[in-house]
C-alpha cells in the first residue's frame, strides 16, 4: 500500500503542485512553453502509470460495502458524468487544453452549465468510483484523480484570467465552476437546443456499452445489481 500512498501523491504533485503552482510559469520561462509541455507530457505520463501499477499490486482493504441501490444511483452519476464528457469534446473551450488561444466566443451550450465540463466528468467518475469501490486503495487512487481534477479547475480559471483577461472576464460573468450556478444566480440561461440530441445520444450509447459490455471485459465486473 506505501508504493500506492506514493505513487498517489506523485500524481497530485506533478497536476496540483507543478501544473497548478506558480512553479509552472517559472518552468515555462525557463524551458519554453513547448518544453514545457513536453517535459510534463512525459512526467504526467510517467506518473499515471506507475500509479496504475501500484493501484494493480496493492491489497484491497474495505472500508465500506456499497449496497446494490448505491451502486444503480452510482451508475446514473455516471450517466451524467459521460454527457458531460461528450459536451466537452464536441466544442472548444477556452479552459480546457488547446482552446486557451482560440478566438472568443459566446458562452454557449455546456458552457451555461459549467466552464470545465471535462473536469467535472473526472470528478464525477472518480468519486463514483471512491463511493462504489469502498476499498482504501480505490480512496487512494480514484481519490488521487478527484483532488486534481477539483483543484484542476480554480487553477485553470487563474491562468486564463492572467493571460486572457478579457475572456476571462466574460467568462467569470457569464459561467460557473459549480454546474447550473450561474443559472441559478441568473447570470445565464438553460439553452437545450445548444446542446442538441447528439450529446445526449452518444453519451446514454457509450454507458450502455460501458456499463453493460465493456466494464465487465476491462475490469471483470459489472457496476450494477448485486
Amino acid at each position: 500500500m506505501s508504493w500506492l500512498v506514493l505513487a498517489a501523491l506523485i500524481w497530485t504533485g506533478v497536476h496540483v503542485g507543478v501544473a497548478g503552482s506558480g512553479l509552472r510559469a517559472t518552468l515555462a520561462r525557463r524551458f519554453g512553453e513547448r518544453g514545457f509541455l513536453a517535459g510534463f507530457s512525459v512526467l504526467s505520463v510517467a506518473a499515471i502509470a506507475f500509479l496504475i501499477l501500484a493501484y494493480r499490486h496493492a491489497p484491497t482493504v474495505p472500508l465500506w460495502f456499497a449496497p446494490p441501490r448505491l451502486r444503480d444511483l452510482l451508475a446514473v452519476v455516471m450517466l451524467l458524468a459521460f454527457v458531460l464528457f461528450v459536451g466537452a469534446v464536441s466544442a472548444r473551450n477556452p479552459t480546457m487544453v488547446g482552446g486557451e488561444d482560440a478566438e472568443p466566443a459566446p458562452v454557449a451550450g455546456m458552457q451555461r452549465i459549467t466552464r470545465h465540463p471535462m473536469l467535472w466528468s473526472f470528478a464525477l467518475w472518480a468519486g463514483v468510483h471512491v463511493l462504489g469501490r469502498g476499498t482504501l486503495d480505490g480512496l487512494l487512487f480514484f481519490g488521487a484523480f478527484l483532488v486534481t481534477a477539483l483543484a484542476g479547475m480554480p487553477s485553470i480559471d487563474a491562468k486564463l484570467a492572467a493571460r486572457r483577461p478579457s475572456v476571462w472576464a466574460e467568462l467569470a460573468r457569464t459561467t460557473s465552476i459549480v454546474p447550473f450556478g450561474a443559472i441559478l444566480a441568473a447570470r445565464n440561461r438553460f439553452v437545450a437546443a445548444e446542446i442538441g440530441w447528439i450529446t445526449p445520444v452518444v453519451a446514454i450509447v457509450l454507458w450502455v456499452v460501458f456499463l453493460g459490455f465493456l466494464h465487465r471485459l476491462l475490469f471483470g465486473l459489472s457496476p450494477i445489481g448485486g
